[in-house]
């Protein structure tokens, strides 16, 4: 089933006009009642609503040869009339109910968040990152102009926006200003560059992320501000390639996680995160080993640079992070 959304101000107006077709087909049906059988309003009135719904009641009296003829041209007039402005009366309710859901309900919404992510396009790849931001419980939005799609996702807690996301108003309603991130994954490398220059003019302290196709692609969308750049196809490839060459390694690899549900999770602890008394101390005081059992692997100093294995006497400052390796438990532990 395919939706088709018009605005508000249409969709009114189609159903006053169908309203106002019902009062003159009624109105043409009481004038002529009365002119050519010399009824009453009320019988007049009557007539006219057995005749255009056709159900079937015995008449008042026998019509006039006249009064035969108009009630043919009634009913004929009527039929057409009546099933147009039914259909517009019932598609303007179901309609609006659809869109109430979909539309007003994510628009509400989208207005109050803050420091969210907006996910541009939901494909195979947009639909695998709005599963994965679900898991992390990262706030966030889908933009998607195809709305058979949208209709599709039984996830309800998903919450879209029904457009084209390389339109400057759609990124307004979803909250471009306030987002903290948007991710640009739509098939096309031209959409996702028009959308990331849109959003980077919209809110220049926002961090973007796009799809890309190829090297090219790559070059010219972080020329258009996008901070990070991921080919899926490379990197498909280079991960199938190295289940061959270096399968152990992948595996093991592949059994580190994000997320709580793995048996190993790889965590990141900003330096905010820390309470007060760990501030400026070293790795040695903080003795987050000894004091979880997870391990610290990496860490990232404030000019941006990564360090693996970082020593004991590595001094934690503000801007910089800790990346910690470890089970469910220890990171629990650690997050204590």
């Amino acid at each position: 089933m395919k939706f088709e959304f018009v605005d508000n101000h249409t969709n009114l107006n189609r159903l006053f006009y169908a309203a106002i077709s019902l009062v003159i087909v009624g109105g043409f049906g009481i004038i002529g009642f009365m002119y050519f059988e010399g009824d009453s309003f009320l019988n007049s009135a009557f007539m006219t609503v057995i005749t255009v719904s056709t159900v079937g009641y015995s008449l008042l009296h026998e019509l006039s040869d006249n009064g035969k003829i108009f009630a043919i041209f009634l009913i004929i007039i009527s039929l057409g009339v009546y099933a147009y402005a039914i259909s517009i009366i019932t598609s303007y309710f179901v309609e609006g109910n659809v869109e109430k859901l979909i539309r007003g309900r994510t628009l509400k919404k989208s207005k109050k968040m803050k420091d969210h992510t907006i996910v541009c396009g939901y494909g195979r790849i947009g639909k695998q990152v709005t599963e994965e931001l679900l898991a992390y419980n990262i706030p966030f939005l889908v933009i998607d102009k195809q709305m058979e799609v949208i209709t599709a996702s039984t996830n309800n807690k998903v919450l879209f926006i029904e457009g084209d996301a390389t339109n400057d108003d759609v990124l307004l309603k979803a909250g471009i200003e306030n987002a903290h991130a948007l991710i640009s994954a739509l098939p096309l490398d031209s959409d996702n560059l028009y959308v990331s220059l849109s959003a980077r003019a919209l809110n220049s302290k926002i961090s973007i992320i796009s799809r890309g196709t190829d090297q090219s692609a790559e070059k010219k969308l972080h020329m258009a501000g996008v901070d990070h750049v991921i080919l899926p196809e490379k990197v498909g490839g280079a991960h199938m390639a190295k289940l061959v060459a270096r399968k152990d390694m992948v595996e093991f690899l592949d059994h580190l996680s994000y997320r709580g549900n793995s048996l190993t999770n790889l965590e990141e602890i900003d330096y905010s995160e820390l309470p007060d008394e760990y501030h400026d101390k070293t790795i040695l005081e903080i003795g987050i080993r000894k004091k979880s059992g997870a391990n610290i692997v990496g860490f990232k100093t404030v000019e941006g640079e990564f360090i693996m294995n970082p020593t004991p006497d590595t001094k934690i400052t503000y801007g910089s992070k800790l990346f910690v390796l470890g089970t469910p438990e220890q990171i629990k532990s650690l997050r204590k």
